[in-house]
């Protein structure tokens, strides 16, 4: 929970804009400001102070108590010009709050965390256990001292400047190690714990079982991702509390499900009692991964518990990113954190030159030129499958025409797969146009590099018959300049010579150009492969020098019947 507290009007108006914009994650604190502070630094995770960042800092003074422990504090002044984080900067999360407030209230957000001013990713912000000299490696990297990365397990980290070899080091890891002098350790989720039960099974035993299969198996309980068992075993309180203690979600599956499971230590007692061979392994084993610990048995007599560890390799994350026409302020806000997020960006040089200074030190590019899709395709995938967190980019939307459909083509399940829309050529086009594409509409390319012409004619006559609105891409290059006049030659056999067509090149850029013309009147020398054709359908018209197709065809009967 969030809590807000104000002193004067001005302030209360802001934080009352907040309330309303978050009601589920806000709580407002009346009365007296020095009690309003305490009281919600006491109940909340966050607080969101509307008063001088001088009196914040007086009044909770006297109530912190440690990095990790005290709440995310944000001020923001009197004229609601500047939110800033004042405590909690990373472990409070007043940073990226800040950000959301500034997002609200049309404030500034201010942060002074190094690792955020300079756009580095913080070690304590990656949402993994970190242990070890967090100060001194991040002192490191902000100094841009060689800092070596040491992944014992493959992991999508977001970019860090890192190296081979250094002085400092970031390690990797699942093991139940201790960090040495100037490292880092980061502990993935790499590790799931299979968990078998009779009924009754006491927590101590459960528990004490996983842990000393953890401790024994030299691995750390900070990189357990979750316990499993079998459904019939999902409430059983042993287990239930087990997963509780160790702060990790308990996944069940179904007997069936765990009976097609190969393992190594198959029995015939779980199967007489919940239907399966096995439960630890075979709940270990349901996602795949490498068995560390074989199913073992707690020690009591009679042991009413088994358990199994299994270490699922982290998986890659692959981010198809659209980057919108080309303006800055069409790309969206989820397309800039995807690049901000990836370690490795793959695309397409002119493209990479738009969003270069998007990108955090570290970031890995790899860019090649045009005519290069499939392998810009097949690279992205690859190096998600290494564990990596990947940006795949291209203009527009990148699932239209665009890097979406080779990539996933390659892709297999072995990876996650992120799409992120971005506005797509025919959008950035139709919104300088007017509203051309008010009802029905497709898009089509003319390029017959990876389509037979046959394919494309048959398409555009049959939106010529439907009476759809048309967007042409890839209308006409210097090899290709017969295709747009025969399109527009069999739209005719529809359309009036008075139909309205859009013209837009380089939408949304420097350079950008746009007329309204007629399917009579446009000369397709006139285009190029930096342009979209827009044509309209027989309801479309010119109104003011905008072109409007309505949304339904009353009005045309309208306009028909006044001619």
């Amino acid at each position: 929970m969030i809590g807000l507290i104000s002193a004067t009007a001005a302030g209360a108006a802001a934080r009352d804009r907040l309330a309303a914009a978050w009601p589920d994650r806000t709580r407002v604190y009346e009365g007296p400001v020095g009690d309003a502070v305490r009281t919600a630094f006491a109940q909340c995770e966050q607080l969101v102070c509307f008063l001088a960042t001088g009196a914040v800092v007086r009044l909770v003074a006297p109530l912190l108590s440690g990095k990790t422990e005290d709440p995310g504090v944000v001020c923001v002044d009197e004229g609601g010009r500047f939110a800033v984080s004042l405590l909690g900067g990373h472990a409070g999360g007043a940073n990226e709050l800040a950000r959301e407030v500034g997002d609200v209230v049309g404030a500034e957000p201010v942060v002074t965390t190094a690792t955020d001013a300079v756009d580095l990713a913080g070690l304590d912000t990656l949402g993994l256990p970190v242990e070890g000299d967090v100060a001194g490696v991040s002192r490191a990297l902000l100094d841009g001292e060689a800092v070596a990365l040491r992944a014992e397990v493959a992991w999508p980290l977001p970019p860090l400047p890192v190296t081979d070899q250094g002085s400092y080091t970031i390690r990797v890891t699942d093991r139940l190690v201790e960090a040495a002098e100037r490292e880092v350790v980061l502990r993935p989720p790499t590790l799931v714990v299979g968990v078998g039960a009779s009924k009754g099974a006491p927590l101590e035993e459960v528990l004490g079982l996983v842990e000393d299969a953890l401790r024994e198996a030299g691995l750390s309980a900070a990189s357990v991702a979750e316990l499993a068992t079998v459904d019939a075993k999902a409430e059983e309180a042993g287990i239930v509390e087990a997963a509780r203690r160790l702060g990790v979600p308990l996944v069940t599956y179904s007997a069936e499900e765990l009976a097609g499971v190969d393992v190594p230590n198959p029995s015939d007692a779980p199967l007489a009692a919940v239907g399966t061979p096995s439960v630890a392994e075979a709940s270990a084993l349901v996602g795949g991964g490498e068995l560390l610990v074989p199913k073992r048995k707690s020690a009591a007599s009679p042991a009413m518990a088994t358990c199994a560890v299994v270490r699922r390799p982290g998986r890659g994350r692959l981010a198809v990113v659209g980057l919108g026409p080309g303006a800055r302020d069409l790309l969206t806000p989820r397309a800039k954190a995807e690049l901000r997020r990836a370690s490795v960006l793959v695309g397409l040089d002119q493209y990479v030159d738009q969003i270069r200074d998007l990108l955090r030190p570290g970031t890995r590019i790899l860019e090649s030129g045009l005519g290069a899709e499939e392998e810009r395709a097949r690279t992205a995938v690859e190096e998600a499958r290494k564990g990596q967190a990947v940006a795949l980019i291209g203009s527009g939307d990148a699932g239209v025409y665009a890097m979406a459909s080779p990539a996933l083509a390659e892709a297999s399940d072995d990876i996650d797969v992120v799409g992120v829309p971005g506005v797509t050529a025919a959008l950035a086009a139709g919104a300088i146009l007017g509203a051309p594409l008010g009802h029905d509409h497709v898009s089509i390319s003319l390029s017959d590099l990876h389509t037979p012409w046959e394919v494309i004619e048959r398409r555009v006559r049959a939106a010529a018959e439907a009476d759809i609105v048309v967007t042409f891409y890839n209308p006409r290059s210097r090899g290709r300049d017969w295709q747009l006049p025969k399109a527009l030659g069999i739209l005719a056999e529809h359309r009036t010579p008075r139909t309205p067509v859009g013209v837009v090149r380089n939408a949304s850029r420097p350079d950008e150009s746009s007329r309204l013309t007629t399917l009579g009147a446009l000369d397709p020398a006139t285009v190029d492969m930096m342009t979209v054709v827009t044509v309209g359908n027989t309801a479309t018209r010119d109104i003011a020098g905008r072109m409007v197709t309505p949304r339904g065809y009353r009005w045309q009967s309208a306009q028909e019947g006044s001619e």
